[in-house]
């Protein structure tokens, strides 16, 4: 998260109390952080960087969302749960 971090933002490093927007952040720079988090397999949005716009805030943040799984259909075909005696 943190090499994501200080690519967008065109820094060397960053550490986990930096501050987002006051490193040069900004909306538009938010959103294209918030896709190459996702796209990195991390689960956050906007919202959340807005609302912890620290590197540390942001980490925990995405650590305890609950994670989105999908199920996929079974392909078993349902069984008669009546047996014949």
């Amino acid at each position: 998260m943190a090499g994501i971090w200080a690519e967008v933002l065109k820094l060397e490093r960053v550490g986990r109390h930096d501050h987002f927007f006051e490193l040069g952040g900004h909306s538009l720079l938010a959103v294209n952080l918030v896709a190459r988090l996702r796209k990195a397999g991390l689960d956050v949005d906007a919202r959340s960087l807005f609302n912890q716009p620290t590197l540390a805030g942001l980490a925990a943040r995405a650590v305890t969302q609950v994670p989105r799984v999908e199920v996929p259909q079974t392909l078993i075909p349902q069984l008669n749960r009546r047996r014949r005696l």
